[in-house]
Parts: structure tokens; C-alpha cells; sequence
């Protein structure tokens, strides 16, 4: 049998313990991320202001410690990979969410009280879902700290693995990574046949449907360890 390999869609600083975890299953891995990923100046953050922190994205993580040298104010993540970030970046007070906005705000109803003060919600340039619709008890103040621009097209590196045929499967792990890949891929269709495609939810499932892939699998729940048990289903099959 030929190598199997992955196209990974993730920004790059997510992709390499994905593209490991790919590895040790006898996957190579071809990291083409479809959001390029730029930190925004800024002054310092008052963390004083708030009582915890929210991220949504291990890209807030990482832009939420080049702009704050405060380590101890408690950070909520929405899942393991973000919790993952931030402890990479010295903050020592991390609780993941294990899944989704809805999960990440029912913790945050969990251990918060609205009255103890503001959230700081770590935001980038274009989000998912309304984490403070969903907190309308709190008072959630969103700061950009990060742009997370779509590529304009594949690498031509990527290009040639799909025209060769060298791709097996494709990763998505947000709604917006896929409608990047569905508008960067429109010269390539007649590449995706034999591809399966593994979707993070259903809302990212459901930005791949007009793509002709061979199929595309949904993971059981939003985590990374769930996508690569239905990539581990699939190859016993």
C-alpha cells in the first residue's frame, strides 16, 4: 500500500503535534494552513481589571502572553490544545473546557460568580460562535489581539501532492479553516475524489458539503483525540 498522508489544515504552531500523533500512526503529514496567523501590538493588559481570562483559540494564548506578563490570573480554555498553549506559556491557572463555546461558558458558569468582575475574553480578528451572548450574566469584554487572515491559494507544494494523487486525507478543525480550504481548492475538484475528509463538529462538516471529497467523517465530540480515533476506525475497517 502507498503512504498515507494528510493534508493538515491548522495554523503551523498547531500542526506539529498533530503531524506527530499522524506519525506514530504511520501517517505523513503535508502541513498547509489556510489562516496565516499575525500577533497585534498593543500595550500591556491590565490584568488587575479582571477575574479570569477566556480563550477560544490557542492563537489567543500565544498573543495573550506576549502582551501581559501576569502568569496567576485563572484562564478558562475552550480545550485541551488552547489549555495545552497557555501552559506553554508559563500561565499556571488553566482549566479546559473540553470542547466548545457552549462547554467553555457552562464552566464559566461553573466556577465564576458574575459578581466577583469582568472577563477577559482573548479574541482574534474573526470569531466563532457568541461566547458573550452566551455569558449574559457577566460582563465579557472582547480584545483583538491577534488577525487571522485566509490564504488567497494552495502552496504549490500542496498543489502538486493533490494533482499526484499523494493525498489520502484532510483535517479540518474550524468552520472558517474550511471555507478557506472549499474557496482555495475550487482549481483542484477533480483532486478531492479519493480524499476523506475529517471534520472537527458538524458546523465544520458542514462548510466541506459542496467539496467533492470521498466522504467526510465527523468527530464524536470537538477534540483532537476524537478526530484521530475516527481516523483510527476508518483504517480497521
Amino acid at each position: 500500500m502507498d503512504q498515507e498522508c494528510a493534508l493538515i489544515t491548522r495554523p503551523r504552531e498547531d500542526a506539529g503535534p498533530l503531524a506527530d500523533a499522524l506519525w506514530e500512526r504511520g501517517i505523513d503529514s503535508l502541513i498547509e494552513p489556510m489562516l496565516e496567523i499575525t500577533n497585534l501590538p498593543g500595550p500591556e493588559i491590565d490584568m488587575e481589571s479582571y477575574q479570569a481570562v477566556l480563550l477560544t483559540s490557542a492563537n489567543g494564548a500565544r498573543a495573550l502572553g506576549f502582551r501581559t506578563a501576569d502568569r496567576e490570573t485563572p484562564v478558562l480554555a475552550v480545550g485541551d490544545a488552547t489549555a495545552r498553549a497557555a501552559e506553554d506559556h508559563g500561565f499556571i491557572n488553566v482549566e479546559s473546557a473540553g470542547g466548545n463555546v457552549h462547554t467553555l461558558a457552562d464552566l464559566v458558569r461553573r466556577r465564576l460568580d458574575p459578581a466577583d468582575g469582568a472577563l477577559l475574553h482573548v479574541a482574534g480578528s474573526a470569531t466563532a460562535g457568541d461566547l458573550a451572548g452566551s455569558l449574559a450574566a457577566y460582563t465579557v469584554a472582547r480584545q483583538v489581539l491577534y488577525e487571522a487572515a485566509p490564504v488567497r491559494a494552495l502552496s504549490r507544494r500542496a498543489a502538486d501532492a493533490l494533482a499526484a494523487g499523494r493525498i489520502t486525507m484532510a483535517l479540518f478543525y474550524s468552520p472558517r479553516t474550511a471555507a478557506t480550504f472549499a474557496d482555495v481548492a475550487a482549481p483542484h475538484m477533480g483532486c478531492l475524489h479519493d480524499i476523506t475528509a475529517y471534520a472537527l463538529s458538524p458546523n465544520v462538516a458542514e462548510r466541506l458539503a459542496d467539496l467533492p471529497f470521498r466522504t467526510v467523517r465527523v468527530a464524536e465530540e470537538p477534540t483532537q483525540a476524537a478526530l484521530l480515533a475516527a481516523i483510527d476506525g476508518d483504517r480497521r475497517r
